[in-house]
This record gives C-alpha cells, structure tokens and sequence, in this order.
C-alpha cells in the first residue's frame, strides 16, 4: 500500500515562533511538507531557504489565499494582533488552520474562530506545545498512576531573569498588540492547568510592571480555584533573580518537585531536529530529575528521583496531521484555548481591580483530560 500524498503546509511568518519551533517541527512530521514560508524579510527568506531549499515563498497570506487549492493546512505565526484576522481570512478560503498562542486577544473572538470553522467543517487547531513538556508528562503520568493521591495544590512557575528590556511588540504597552507575559506565558501555564484540573470557578491576580520603562505587565501571579477544588499557584516572570521550581504538585499521598525547563526550546534554538538520530529527542539528564516524596525537602536529597519521560513537542503535529486526514483528534482544540482565555480575562481584572473574579462555566467549557495529553510512548508508537 501507498502512503498518501504529503499535506501541503504554508507556514505565515517566520520569526521566532515560524523558524524555531513551527518550521522544524513541520519538517519532521511524516506526512507534512513545509512547501510555502510567509514572509517579505530577506534575512529570514535566506535563512528559511537554507534549511528547507524546497521551499516557496509569499510576501502577503493574501497570495495564499489566490492558491487555496495548492495547499492543505495554513500555520499562522505572526504577532498576536494578527491571528484573529488571518486565521479568519484562511478558513474563509476554505483552508484548516493551526494558530500560535494566544489564538487571539478574547475569549469571545476565540470562539467566534472557532464557531466559523464549525461551520465550515475545518480544522482550526491552537499550538499549545507545552503540553508536550517533559515535566509536564511526566505529572499526568504520576496522577494517572494514583502516586500522588487527590492534588490538591499545583503550582507552576515560568520564570526567567530579564533584567533588560528587549523592545518588540511582546513588550508595547499598546492593547492591540495584545503583549505582556499574562498573555504570552500565562497562556501555557494556564492551559496547563485546566487540562489537569479542568474548569475554573474563581480566579485571583498579581501584576506588575517591574522593569524600569515596563509598558506592560512582566510580573504575575495568577491563583485559580478549579470547579474539581483543586488550587492552582501560578508564577510568570521575567524578573526573577532566583528562579524557583518549575512545577510543585501536593497530593493527599506524595507531592512531586521538579526544577528546571524543558531542553526542547533550547534544543530547537541551537539548531537540534527531531528525527535527526543524533541524539535522543527530549530526553534531560538524571540531576534535573523531580523527586517524589512526603513530608521531606527535596533540596536535600528527600523523596525519591523519578525518570522525567521524554518531551515531544513533534507529537503536536502529528496529531493534526492524523485529524486532518480523519484518523485523530484535533490536539488543542479553540473552545479550550477560549477556556483559557476566560481565565486570562479575569486575572487582568482582578489584578486591575484587586478583587477575586468568579467565573460561570461557558456551556460546552472542555473538562480536565490528563488522560488526552499524549504520552511520548503514545505518540511515537
């Protein structure tokens, strides 16, 4: 038997997010080819080019669009503010969409992209690739197994040292641009915990602008109360001297620390792929390992190591791969990116207005699904 045809992916922008986390990661699914990069940038022209010879170019989406039928997926990874109108402007040429995070400014607009590709029976899917995390497997797997008992508090912290602003849209204090880290790391930390502990009832916030010339919030905190009763501490920071760890999961039997970052972002940026075969993709050193235990510090040596399993950030665009061809599920769907969204919503309330947030479930609010977030086993079988 034959392998169907590759599926034809146009890939809109190429900075960041196109050149080092999308493009490769395209490039190493089967059954995909990267065959159109978006982008009127010389620099990144020649720098998509000599990794991926074949590839076309286009200046606009809007020549995309005019070939509609030349391609079976468009990638959007341009600056926030622009996700909603190009996304709108591919569904409407009839084309299925993965769009970065955050897929867009609102929970409203969310679901009005997502009621459009409902309608129109296409794939619209939300890069959530921290799913695919190592620690954060690795946390679905101890609760499946039972090892931690009833959680009852999950706190997760991305934390960086930035002393330094770097400038950019990520930075503006401009609304539209839809900056700052509540938005841009919030959106992975709280997606992380609604599909571990499904939907929130009452959310609380901290934000700040720390670093001098900050016109955006590069300090927050964000405490959630899911409908499950479990807690959610949640840290994102660009401002934080003495990083703390990465996740601490308590449960009524054992609780689980782990420090550090998945090494795939760093793996990517250095010029690593997926598939090379040079090394083992997502696997990280026996010292970064979290440490399970009760009642003792793991700062020195308490609880035992547990094996971190492999990160698999390619198992994302397998997954859309298998849903486009009607084989799989749609992995991050845009009705859970709007969950989070409403969370997002309220935590900038609350941290304007220094009150708690009750939120009332949005009818068809995705539940937990610890369960849904492939294992590196799972995906690579």
């Amino acid at each position: 038997m034959t392998s169907p045809d590759p599926l034809r992916v146009a890939l809109v922008g190429y900075g960041l997010a196109g050149s080092v986390f999308h493009a490769p990661l395209i490039a190493a699914t089967e059954g995909l080819v990267l065959d159109t990069v978006v982008t009127s940038n010389e620099e990144r022209r020649a720098q998509a080019r000599a990794e991926f010879p074949a590839v076309r170019f286009a200046d606009a989406p809007e020549e995309l669009w005019a070939r509609a039928g030349e391609l079976d997926l468009v990638v959007i990874a341009t600056p926030n503010k622009t996700h909603v109108p190009v996304a709108k402007a591919a569904l409407a040429a009839g084309l299925p969409v993965v769009v970065d995070k955050p897929i867009a400014g609102t929970a409203a607009e969310a679901r009005e992209l997502a009621a459009v590709a409902e309608e129109r029976g296409l794939l619209l899917s939300v890069f959530q690739n921290r799913r695919w995390d190592n620690d954060f497997l690795t946390i679905a797997r101890l609760m499946a197994d039972g090892e931690l008992g009833e959680v009852q508090r999950f706190e997760s912290r991305f934390e960086r040292w930035r002393p330094q602003l770097k400038g950019g849209w990520r930075e503006s204090g401009d609304p539209q641009e839809i900056g700052g880290l509540l938005f841009d790391l919030g959106s992975h930390i709280v997606d992380q915990a609604l599909v571990l502990f499904g939907p929130a009832v009452q959310v609380y916030a901290e934000s700040d602008a720390r670093r001098p010339g900050a016109a955006t919030d590069d300090d927050t905190f964000i405490a959630i109360t899911h409908a499950s009763g479990v807690r959610s501490h949640l840290y994102a920071s660009a401002t934080t001297a003495q990083l703390g760890p990465r996740f601490r999961v308590l449960g009524g039997r054992a609780g689980y620390v782990k420090y550090g970052l998945d090494p795939q972002e760093a793996a990517l940026r250095e010029g690593h792929r997926p598939g090379s075969g040079k090394e083992p993709w997502g696997e990280e050193p026996e010292g970064l390992w979290g440490r399970l235990g009760s009642g003792e510090s793991p700062l020195t040596g308490g609880g035992l190591p547990v094996r971190t399993l492999p990160g698999d950030y390619p198992a994302y665009y397998a997954a859309v791969a298998a849903a486009l061809r009607g084989t799989g599920e749609n992995p991050v769907t845009a009705l859970e990116a709007a969950a989070a969204l409403d969370v997002l919503e309220a935590a900038r309330r609350s941290a304007q207005e220094g009150t708690s947030v009750t939120l009332v479930p949005h009818p068809g609010a995705p539940a937990a699904r610890p369960s849904g977030t492939p294992s590196t086993e799972e995906t690579r079988s």
